[in-house]
């Protein structure tokens, strides 16, 4: 019994040291994901021998990926072309994590098996993927199309509102000018143009942006949004060009308002445009509120200063009358 015992107890010691000992831990991916790494580490590798190690990855049983150290050769399934081992220099240490993209990752189960020569070693990997609110903020589990928006809708909306605002605005100036002022034909349809690529850019863009996801077209919509408002500034310089003469130096500092304002928006989207969750928006809002700002005293200025010369003419008007008073006397 005592031979017996000693020989269960060998063969044990044995059959463990024929394990290798591997670790790992869960992964959670969202939309802002561009790769995802499903970690394995081996911890008591012996012969520090890249020849003899064999890595194998599988999804719910089914192989996606090997490593084989002895003649450096990978094997990767079809379906998965971007898989590739996280650092194959440090194979060595014990790091087998795989990477894949997040486009190819797919929800499950996926095991992590290493050999070194007549030891092995298995562990599972879980990924998961979880819907969010914004990238930033989780929600609950579920399916990897279930992703959420680029943005938190707290600050999607308000770039929204800060949008149509500016052409709202925009728009009663120039309602007012039309209303007040007698316009060349030539502006007119400078104006028009103006106005209404700004406003097809901002709905396509709207529709790009508000997307679920981060993709280029979310970048594309948000970019839409942003760079086409520097037709405002031209426009709001032909707007005082019809109601003054000589522009007064408000004006230009409205202008130069309305500049400002545009180039703190483009440095946020520079800043926004390729980070998940975007960092600085709060620059981005920051600029489009400026712009908003400015238009809306442009059109109280543009109003006011509209009511008193409904009145008063304008100077170059004021000019022009006596000369053509006098012009029309010598003719008699």
């Amino acid at each position: 019994m005592l031979v017996l015992a000693v020989g269960v107890l060998l063969s044990a010691a044995g059959t463990g040291s024929a394990q290798l000992a591997l670790t790992t831990t869960d992964v959670e991916t969202t939309t802002c994901n561009k790769t995802v790494v499903l970690p394995c580490y081996v911890t008591d590798l012996q012969e520090n021998s890249e020849k003899a190690m064999i890595v194998l990855w599988a999804l719910n049983d089914k192989d996606i990926f090997s490593y084989e150290g002895a003649s450096h050769s990978v094997f990767r399934d079809p379906a998965f072309p971007s898989a590739n081992l996280l650092s194959p220099g440090d194979l060595l240490k014990g790091v087998a994590s795989l990477t894949l993209s997040s486009a190819e990752a797919e929800v499950g189960n996926y095991t992590c098996q290493v050999t070194e020569s007549n030891r092995e070693g298995k562990v599972r990997v879980e990924l998961k993927s979880r819907v969010v609110v914004s990238c930033a903020e989780e929600s609950v589990p579920a399916s990897k199309e279930g992703c959420g928006s680029w943005f938190p809708l707290v600050e999607r909306a308000i770039i929204i509102v800060l949008l149509f605002l500016i052409i709202v605005l925009c728009s009663a100036q120039l309602s007012v000018v039309a209303f007040k002022y007698e316009i060349v034909p030539e502006k007119k349809v400078s104006i028009a143009v103006a106005g209404f690529i700004f406003t097809v850019a901002a709905v396509v863009g709207t529709v790009l942006y508000v997307q679920d996801g981060f993709t280029a077209q979310n970048q594309a919509g948000l970019g839409l949004i942003v760079i086409p408002a520097v037709s405002m500034v031209p426009l709001q310089y032909f707007i005082f060009r019809i109601v003054f003469d000589s522009l007064p130096q408000a004006t230009f500092a409205l202008i130069g308002l309305h500049i400002l304002g545009y180039v703190i928006a483009v440095v946020g989207f520079a800043l926004c445009v390729s980070a998940c969750p975007p960092s600085h928006g709060s620059i981005l809002i920051a600029g489009l509120a400026i712009m908003a700002i400015t238009n809306l005293l442009s059109l109280a200025y543009v109003f006011i200063m509209g009511s008193r010369m409904k009145d008063h003419p304008r100077p170059g008007k004021a000019v022009e009358e006596p000369l053509n008073d006098a012009k029309g006397v010598m003719l008699e």
